[in-house]
């Protein structure tokens, strides 16, 4: 059987989310819980716009979730029942990919909370893959690799980016190597080369982290393009970095041996919170049909970020939606959203 996954800028049937229903993501107070649920409900109005929603939301929240997503009145989202532990459905749901008949699939892959993180629970989130693709229709790809939709990027013509921070890492896949991670890639998602970054931004791989999602990082808005973060103030921990994948870009080529076009896209100027450094990033962005759901800090850089995704997205309206809540939780607007592709 070959597979390949599309980029995301094809067509798309629906875009799958998830609701958020206890823990960290909905906080301590009744304020931070509502704070969440306006934020990820924002993401899924903006999103309807362009492609019909599902957001799969436990039954406690239910009630909640239907008074923000506003289902009934909006009917291009709609809310189904399941189990959650987390929210972010781009790591726990399916990547959706093509077999050579042109019929869907599901990959499947196993999800143990971004390398059994001690803060992590998974107990109901690793079988979501499953549910969503059940919904779906569609038969389901079986991987043992860890990994989660935000630990790699595909342009949809057998380039792949991944880092090996995430699919290395001796809590998802101890004594993997690259080959053999390539090697899965090729047999899921229609690999031809696999781009390697060492890690992810400064932010993402401390405690509470992914440990180096890529999809922070970079991103191939078309072949032979790359998006990339692009942090310009030196007191940031991510400067150097920023400059490294520049220079790797720019010596890089895709599958096809295309040499690529770079495209910094920077950082917001914010560069703390109470946290500490923060990994605020334009590229984690949806791409869906005709839009495109960009993340905003109420910051100077929106302006210039929304500029550069309109650039390289042409004929798509950039909408932008405040991520400030979401990165506080661990992730943007990609990391909540999984699309899938058309078929036909």
């Amino acid at each position: 059987m070959t597979l390949h996954m599309p980029a995301e800028t094809a067509a798309q049937d629906r875009v799958w989310m998830a609701f958020p229903s206890s823990g960290y993501t909905l906080g301590d107070t009744e304020a931070e819980a509502e704070a969440a649920r306006d934020t990820w409900a924002a993401v899924a109005r903006a999103t309807s716009e362009f492609t019909p929603v599902t957001v799969v939301v436990t039954s406690a929240q239910t009630e909640q979730a239907q008074a923000h997503l506003g289902e009934g009145i909006n009917h291009e989202i709609t809310i189904v029942n399941a189990e959650l532990d987390d929210a972010w459905m781009r790591d726990i749901g399916p990547s959706f990919v093509i077999d050579e008949a042109g019929a869907l699939r599901a990959v499947d892959w196993v999800f143990n909370g971004w390398g059994a993180q001690e803060w992590a629970t998974w107990d109901h989130d690793e079988h979501i893959g499953r549910f969503v693709a059940d919904l779906a229709g569609t038969p389901v790809v079986s991987s043992d690799l860890r990994n989660e939709g935000g630990g790699f990027h595909v342009d949809g013509e057998g380039t792949v980016l991944a880092t090996r921070s995430v699919q290395l890492d001796p809590g998802r896949n101890p004594g993997l190597t690259e080959a053999d991670v390539e090697a899965e890639f090729a047999r899921t998602i229609g690999a031809k080369k696999v781009i390697w970054l060492d890690h992810g931004l400064h932010r993402d791989n401390q405690t509470f982290g992914t440990r180096g999602h890529v999809d922070i990082v970079a991103a191939m808005p078309g072949p032979g393009v790359v998006l990339i973060h692009d942090q310009r103030n030196p007191e940031h921990p991510d400067f150097e970095f920023s400059r490294t994948l520049k220079e790797q870009f720019a010596s890089e080529t895709t599958a096809d041996g295309t040499p690529f076009e770079v495209v910094p896209i920077p950082a917001p100027e914010v560069l703390r919170d109470e946290e500490g450094w923060v990994d605020y990033s334009y590229v984690n962005h949806l791409v869906t049909n005709g839009g495109v759901i960009a993340c905003t800090f109420d910051d100077p850089m929106d302006a210039e970020a929304a500029a550069v995704l309109e650039r390289v997205y042409p004929g798509r309206k950039v909408v932008g939606v405040d991520a400030r809540e979401l990165y506080a939780r661990g992730g943007g607007i990609h990391c909540i959203t999984q699309q899938q592709p058309s078929i036909g």
